[in-house]
């Protein structure tokens, strides 16, 4: 019987030139110097996470592992630079054969080497979304679908619907029936849409953003040779932000690594919070299912965050019930406790936040490391209105700026149109948003509105809707009913006694008709609905429409003015939503409207998965302060359309925090507020 005598490759003791037992503490050394095999390391909050990273890296170098033989995947190529760069100043040597990179561009990297595997030459043509919405455009020509005077989903929608179909490997009529249950009607069409798109990219040479992670995963997949050489080439993949990865992107990182399962894996499942762009949580929960050889590393030491603050962290995410159970540890001295915040109303939130803000700045505190996180973005309207009063200089990095989002300057429209029926801006705004309705249909509509009605003409209680209704032998065929409809919700609120109410307004708006138009339009469909919302509850704090018209065009000018003025090196309070200060670090940061329904949101609480996400996103953001932090919400909060106050419960993350972790400040005035501070 023949006998297996397997030769052991000659490797002489290995000099290492980092001392990493005193360049990283202990959990972070097991993890850097982990064997092969597939690892999964958890590290928390303000951990070393990169330092971790990079130097796993720098050990396998060190090694003796080929640095081609490594692929780093990172989520940005900034995150990507910095850790390639970090690793050459550790060796003290330049490392251009390292492969690291976003996933999209480590994939371009190897599409162009395979392209013609895939029936595309290599010098295909990367696509932008802008692109993909011009090609859609077309896809929608030439397909001839009858849609004019309909609400179709327009391309921008129908590019995002792809995507998401893409990036969680959903056939397009299984995603409408689980996320997109308003387009059931059109399921049919879309499936073929989403055909003829993949047809014309392929056609033209072209690819999608999501092609190049797709288009990799079918290569690896039906191409047995290439997938054996990747495999081959790779022997050790290491991804950062895992908790982020989505269905394709977990399915390409399986696929690379399926002969040697050298994997390991970074991230912290108490900040996977975007479930919503298409992230599946799964992927880093599963980990030790999947790969059941996997050892898990937990690096809970924290070196951003006072113990106070953390101690609130902790009990904070406690509850959860799908996670790595872990317990953050401070290396810095103590702080001040947590505050918590109960304010009256709104307004007295923001007057807080202001007055607070000026008393750290005149301690010597940077406005530069102060911010304002909140769940969405128009929980921040009250105080943005605060820090212009009071002349804090301040910058937005969640989106666009509340009053210049397209969906709220439609609604502002129709209260500008019947506020002032010659506001021509107004008009052709909101004919444009009408199915069949193009420019030069606006522009004979427009002329015969403005036309002098006939003699004998009466425009009873509804003047603006009778002069609409004049204008019908100028709408075009397609948008008869839509314009009917239109006529029909003008009369409603012109009448005298909704329009004394523009929160009412706003309301019939949203119900009429403009939910679906939302729906047909606009990509993040929800969280718009929401900001209508807002801007209804915005609205029932206004004495009048022209109050209501005045503030919103001052609002909207102020922040332009803002936006022209802070640049250079100003210091700057920085307002975010949480999602998008996830990975920034502030000293002081305040965390607002914290009340039951709107942080967690209602439309979270549907489902035990969503509350669990939301109280992650409450994770994240007390682990972006470092040494002051100041929970608040109001008592009070002004109910959508009925213009009176509804008490706010507190959230429930708050109610689950003992009392002890936090020291509650009761807020008091001597004098009514009347925009000014007194001594």
């Amino acid at each position: 019987m023949a006998r297996d005598y397997v030769l052991q490759p000659f490797r002489p003791p290995v000099d290492l030139q980092i001392d990493y037992a005193a360049e990283l503490n202990e959990q972070q050394q097991a993890a850097v110097t982990a064997l092969p095999g597939p690892a999964l390391v958890i590290a928390g909050a303000g951990s070393g996470k990169t330092r971790t990273l990079t130097y796993r890296v720098a050990y396998l170098i060190e090694q003796g592992i080929p640095p081609d033989r490594i692929l780093l995947l990172t989520f940005t190529n900034k995150a990507a630079r910095e850790m390639m760069r970090r690793v050459a100043d550790l060796l003290g040597a330049e490392l251009q054969s390292l492969w690291g990179g976003t996933f999209h561009s480590i994939g371009a990297r190897l599409l162009r080497r395979h392209a013609a595997k895939l029936g595309f030459r290599p010098d295909f043509t990367i696509m932008d979304r802008e692109d993909a919405v011009d090609l859609l455009k077309a896809c929608l020509g030439e397909a001839q679908l009858d849609v004019k005077g309909t609400l179709f989903p327009k391309p921008e929608v129908l590019a995002e619907l792809f995507s998401m179909a893409a990036n969680t490997r959903c056939e397009i009529p299984e995603l409408i029936a689980g996320r997109y249950a308003h387009f059931t009607t059109w399921t049919s069409r879309l499936d073929e849409l989403a055909k003829r798109y993949a047809a014309r990219k392929k056609a033209a040479n072209l690819m999608d953003f999501d092609d190049l992670l797709l288009l990799w995963v079918r290569l690896l997949t039906e191409d047995e040779e290439i997938r054996q050489r990747y495999q081959s080439r790779f022997q050790f993949v290491l991804v950062d932000e895992y908790q982020d990865t989505n269905r394709l992107q977990s399915d390409l990182i399986d696929l690379l690594v399926e002969k040697h399962h050298n994997l390991m894996v970074v991230g912290d499942d108490s900040q996977s919070i975007y479930s919503w762009r298409g992230a599946n949580f799964q992927n880093i929960l599963d980990f030790p299912d999947r790969y059941p050889e996997a050892k898990v590393y937990k690096i809970e030491t924290n070196y951003r965050s006072t113990p106070e603050i953390l101690s609130v962290a902790n009990a904070a995410i406690a509850p959860n019930q799908q996670q790595f159970s872990k317990t953050l540890v401070a290396v810095r001295k103590s702080g001040p406790k947590p505050a918590l915040v109960v304010c009256h109303e709104g307004k007295d939130q923001a007057v807080f936040v202001a007055q607070r803000m000026l008393e750290l700045h005149e301690e010597g505190v940077n406005l530069n490391s102060i911010a304002v996180l909140y769940r969405s973005h128009f929980h921040a309207l009250e105080v943005q209105l605060e820090l212009t009063r009071h002349h804090i200089p301040f910058f937005i990095t969640s989106g666009i700026r509340f009053f210049e989002q397209a969906h709220i300057k439609d609604m502002a429209a129709y209260l500008k149109l019947v506020a002032n029926p010659t506001d021509e801006l107004a008009f052709m705004r909101l004919v444009l948003m009408l199915p069949g309705v193009g420019a030069k249909a606006a522009q004979k509509l427009w002329a015969a509105f403005r036309a002098p009605p006939p003699a004998a003409a009466s425009a009873g209680s509804a003047p603006l809707a009778s002069a609409l209704q004049r204008c019908q032998s100028a709408v075009p065929k397609k948008a008869l009913t839509a314009w009917t409809e239109f006529v029909v919700l003008i009369s409603q609120i012109e009448d005298p006694a909704v329009r004394a109410r523009p929160s009412q307004m706003i309301r019939m708006i949203l119900e009429a008709s403009y939910d679906e138009y939302l729906q047909a339009n606009f990509t993040k469909y929800e969280s718009r609905v929401d900001d209508v919302e807002q801007l209804e509850t915005f609205a029932g704090q206004m004495g009048n429409l022209q109050e209501c018209l005045t503030q919103l065009s001052l609002l909207t000018n102020v922040e332009a003015d803002d936006r022209e003025t802070t640049s250079g090196d100003s210091e700057r309070v920085r307002l975010s939503t949480v999602h998008q200060a996830k990975g920034l670090e502030f000293d002081v940061v305040f965390l607002i409207m914290l009340g039951e329904g709107l942080f967690p949101s209602a439309r979270s609480l549907e489902t035990p998965e969503g509350e669990e996400e939301e109280r992650r996103l409450f994770y994240v953001a007390i682990t972006r302060a470092r040494n002051e932090l100041y929970l608040s919400y109001p008592l009070l909060r002004l109910a959508r359309s009925y213009g009176s106050d509804t008490i706010l419960r507190p959230s429930r993350f708050l109610r689950g925090l003992s009392q002890d972790l936090v020291e509650e400040w009761n807020l008091k005035s001597s004098l009514p507020y009347d925009g000014t501070f007194h001594s």
